[in-house]
C-alpha cells in the first residue's frame, strides 16, 4: 500500500541514515540523492516493495531498473563480470557509470526490479549519503528517479515532497543536487560491449578502458535491454490468452482475485486482489507456468487502475505475436 501518513523528513545525518536504512529493510520507501537526481529508493529484493516503486511514481510500464549497491564486492555477488566489465567498474566506480551484466546464480534482486530478464543491471553511486545508506541497508536497493511518472526528476527534498508527499515513506533532505546527465549505461552480456545509454561517463573514456570501439545499441539487431531504454521483454515460450474467464483443456491457469476453482496447472497472482502483490508475483509466476511446459497460459481479467495498468502492459506484451 502507499503511505497513508504524511512522509518524513530526515537529516543527512547518522541519525537520518540509519532511519532511511531501516525503513528500506521493512520494505518500505525512501527518497535519498545521487549525483544527478533524488531517487525513489526501495529494497531490490523484494518484489512487493519494488512494487511499491511503480505505484507511488504511477509508472505505466514494468522497465528494468538499476539496482545500486555499495561497492564492486556486493555488485559481483549478483552479476556475472566478464573482464571488460571488470575493468569498467573498477575504473568509474563509484560514479554514474551503470553496467548490465548476467545474473549471477546467487542473484538477489527480484524478478520485477530486472522486468523477468536473465540480465541486472547494476551501479555503485558515488553520493556519499547515498553510499551510506546502501551500506547501511545491507541489499541492493532499486532507486528510479523521485517524481511521478512524466513529471520532471527532482534535484532537491522540497521537489521531492511537492510530488510525493504521502506516497513514501520518507525523504533524506541532503539539499540541492549537483544536476548533471544520467549514468550511461553499458551492457555486458555476449562479448563486445554495447552502449545503452550516454551519459555521465564519455563514451570515449570507456572505450580507451576496453581499448575497442563500443558497439551502439541498435546496430547488428541488438535491442535495448536496460532502463531509460525500450527495453525487451520476458516473454514465455508458451502463448498468452488474455482476459479468461477460466482454462481451456490443457492449458495453464495464471489467476487473480478470490474464490478462483482449483486447476490442475494454476497459479493466482494475488488471492485477495491485491495489485501490489500481483506485480511483486508476475514474473515468476509466468516462468513457473512455462516451465509446465503447456502450450497457452490462459491468463484472468486484470483491473485496469494503478499498478493494473502495467500488469496489463507487460501481459499484452506477452501476448503479443512473435
Amino acid at each position: 500500500m502507499l503511505a497513508s501518513r504524511p512522509t518524513k523528513l530526515l537529516a543527512a545525518d547518522a541519525s537520518g541514515i540509519a532511519d532511511a536504512a531501516a525503513l528500506l529493510q521493512a520494505g518500505g520507501l525512501v527518497a535519498l540523492p545521487t549525483e544527478t537526481v533524488y531517487g525513489l529508493a526501495a529494497d531490490a529484493t523484494s518484489g512487493t516493495a519494488v512494487a511499491g516503486i511503480y505505484a507511488a511514481k504511477e509508472r505505466p510500464s514494468f522497465n528494468p531498473l538499476i539496482s545500486h549497491l555499495p561497492n564492486l564486492m556486493s555488485a559481483r555477488r549478483q552479476g556475472l563480470f566478464d573482464a571488460n566489465a571488470l575493468a569498467l567498474a573498477q575504473a568509474f566506480w563509484p560514479g554514474p557509470l551503470t553496467l548490465v551484466v548476467p545474473a549471477s546464480p546467487g542473484c538477489t534482486v527480484s524478478d520485477l526490479a530486472r522486468a523477468g530478464l536473465p540480465s541486472v543491471a547494476l551501479r555503485v553511486p558515488a553520493h556519499p549519503v547515498a553510499h551510506a545508506v546502501l551500506e547501511a541497508a545491507g541489499r541492493p536497493i532499486a532507486a528510479p528517479s523521485a517524481n511521478r511518472s512524466g513529471r520532471i526528476s527532482a534535484t532537491s527534498a522540497a521537489h521531492v515532497m511537492a510530488d510525493l508527499d504521502g506516497r513514501i515513506d520518507a525523504v533524506i533532505d541532503a539539499g540541492p543536487t549537483e544536476v548533471g546527465v544520467e549514468s550511461t549505461i553499458v551492457a555486458c552480456l555476449d562479448g563486445a560491449p554495447r552502449l545503452l545509454r550516454p551519459g555521465g561517463v564519455p563514451r570515449e573514456a570507456i572505450e580507451h578502458v576496453i581499448g575497442r570501439p563500443l558497439v551502439i545499441a541498435g546496430d547488428a539487431g541488438h535491442a535495448p535491454i536496460s532502463p531509460g531504454m525500450l527495453a525487451s521483454h520476458y516473454a514465455p515460450a508458451a502463448r498468452v490468452r488474455l482476459d479468461a474467464d477460466a482454462p481451456h483443456d490443457g492449458e495453464a491457469w495464471l489467476g487473480f482475485g478470490p474464490g478462483e476453482r482449483e486447476y490442475p496447472a494454476s497459479l493466482n497472482l494475488s488471492p485477495t486482489a491485491d495489485l501490489r502483490e500481483a506485480a511483486a508475483h508476475l514474473f515468476g509466476y509466468m516462468r513457473q507456468l512455462d516451465e509446465i511446459g503447456r502450450k497457452t497460459i490462459a491468463v484472468a481479467r486484470i483491473p485496469e487502475h494503478g499498478l493494473g495498468e502495467a500488469i496489463n502492459d507487460r501481459l499484452r506484451r506477452a501476448a503479443a505475436p512473435r
